[in-house]
């Protein structure tokens, strides 16, 4: 089955170290993406993810500013990060998610933790299945390299970013037309 995302209810945030001290956390806001699978088999999945760099918000327009900048993600001549699973296995009672993250051109393999929440009709008739991945990446592996060291040691930014994402997809319409147009041509038949 095809399932899209339901950008109401999913959220992609990250979290980051400031000066070792304290977690500063952040969303982006513009995001689509696609599963292919069988939710009664989650290791049937695959799926890809697009975000808009630009739509980044960490509640501080000076800090979304600076990371929209060269310094980090620049956005004007990077405006996507794509993300597009490669496997999925069972890891105890959770999974495995690897695949290919791609952050300003540069792509690499990451590893994701899949919790699933379960696959359930709304009470309008859609169904819905949804879970939450979480990862950590080292952001300098994609050029993100820009910090100011501290006179204490250490470093202003941490160079590990937590990855928090929560996903509640739908299944795609073409799906459902396809389905209704298999189930009429197995009766007609």
């Amino acid at each position: 089955m095809a399932w899209t995302i339901d950008n109401a209810h999913s959220s992609v945030g990250f979290v980051a170290r400031h000066m070792g001290l304290s977690k500063v956390r952040g969303l982006f806001t513009q995001f689509e993406g696609e599963v292919d699978g069988d939710p009664s088999d989650i290791t049937t999945a695959t799926g890809s993810f697009e975000i808009d760099t630009a739509s980044i918000d960490t509640a501080s327009p000076d800090r979304d500013a600076h990371l929209k900048s060269p310094d980090f993600f620049d956005v004007e001549n990077y405006p996507k990060i794509t993300f597009v699973s490669k496997s999925v296995e069972r890891d105890g009672a959770d999974y495995k998610v690897t695949g290919d993250l791609t952050i300003k051109d540069q792509t690499h393999p990451i590893e994701l933790t899949y919790e699933h929440g379960g696959d359930i009709q709304d009470p309008f008739g859609n169904h819905k299945v949804g879970g939450s991945l979480t990862g950590t990446i080292k952001r300098s592996e994609w050029g993100l390299t820009w910090n100011v060291p501290l006179d204490s040691g250490g470093w202003l930014v941490s160079d590990n970013v937590k990855l928090e994402i929560d996903l509640q997809l739908a299944e795609s319409k073409e799906a459902v037309e396809q389905e209704v147009a298999a189930e009429e041509a197995s009766i007609a038949g």
